[in-house]
């Protein structure tokens, strides 16, 4: 049996402190974390970005909180697995080779496919934003899915100096997928690399496009409405998605976005609405983060959307 991952670092600090598994056909898990450092590069400086260090940072930033999940959770009122036996299980990173860019993105599918195969729910730590056309090809036997991408930008170019899967794409990719029926894009805000026929085209696809300013006007119900209840729901986010006070550690960082409790909030939203089967998160880039914030963030954000699972049943 091939070898799809492995423990990056020595010693590796699994998510939350967790069980590990690398041999995927004995993975036994209710949830599986899994890093996917590399994705589709534009030039060669892309290969690995500083997006590559994020899942050992994401980890590192939550392995203080492994000995206290029995603890009470203030958001939840009461033990954040509601007394459940939880198995989460980290799964290290997808092994990759620079010398096959093509091969990383075939392994990183047959990787997601594999833990879906299982029966767990992949927890996906990125990696530049390239990668959720990569993780998404994995469901390819699903019924039909929403995917709610949080992100300043929307992602929806079709292609960058020929480059038809890099991350000014992966929206388009993704809904070229026939089991994506819709994307719902939250977070859009200022200048990026849209064109006014992107946006057009995402519209004309059946997408919803709800800007920053919306959520902050209308409250996350805006959010929550433009999802129907008990869809099966993919959720991606690009960090930048998020206002720089609360994520920082982001390439590309544009004033007035999400803040913690409509990002908390819209999770939880869907996660007690929908049938949610995979997350990922994205650009989040360790060298540029203050105090490690932008990794607890996206800790807390994870452990919500679990939290929230769990009480859905």
């Amino acid at each position: 049996m091939e070898q799809l991952t492995h423990f990056p670092g020595n010693p590796f600090l699994s998510f939350l402190g967790q069980p590990t598994e690398t041999q995927l056909e004995k993975l036994n898990a209710d949830f599986a974390i899994l890093g996917v450092p590399f994705g589709s590069p534009y030039h060669m400086q892309g290969v690995a970005s500083d997006a590559s260090n994020a899942p050992s940072a994401v980890r590192g930033r939550s392995h203080r909180f492994g000995p206290m999940l029995t603890h009470y959770d203030f958001d939840f009122g009461e033990n954040l697995f509601a007394g459940q036996n939880v198995r989460l299980v980290d799964c290290g990173d997808v092994i990759s080779d620079p010398r096959s860019l093509d091969d990383n993105k075939t392994r990183v599918t047959d990787v997601v496919r594999k833990i879906l195969s299982q029966g767990a729910v992949p927890i996906v730590l990125g990696g530049d934003d390239s990668i959720p056309p990569l993780i998404l090809r994995a469901y390819v036997d699903s019924e039909p899915i929403t995917v709610l991408q949080i992100d300043a930008h929307l992602d929806y170019r079709d292609e960058v100096n020929g480059i038809r899967d890099g991350y000014s794409s992966p929206m388009r990719r993704a809904k070229e997928m026939p089991w994506v029926e819709k994307i719902v894009h939250v977070g859009l805000r200022g200048l990026g690399s849209a064109r006014q026929q992107d946006v057009e085209d995402s519209r004309a696809a059946g997408n919803d496009l709800i800007t920053a300013k919306q959520v902050k006007n209308q409250g996350v119900k805006c959010v929550l409405d433009a999802i129907e209840p008990d869809a099966k729901v993919f959720i991606t986010i690009d960090c930048d998605g998020f206002d720089p006070a609360i994520m920082p550690g982001t390439s590309c960082p544009m004033p007035g976005g999400l803040d913690y409790w409509e990002g908390a909030d819209i999770i939880n939203g869907v996660g007690t609405k929908c049938d949610v089967i995979g997350m990922d998160y994205t650009e989040h880039f360790p060298s540029l983060d203050l105090g490690g914030i932008t990794s607890l963030t996206l800790v807390r954000l994870m452990v919500t959307l679990i939290g929230s699972m769990l009480r859905r049943g």
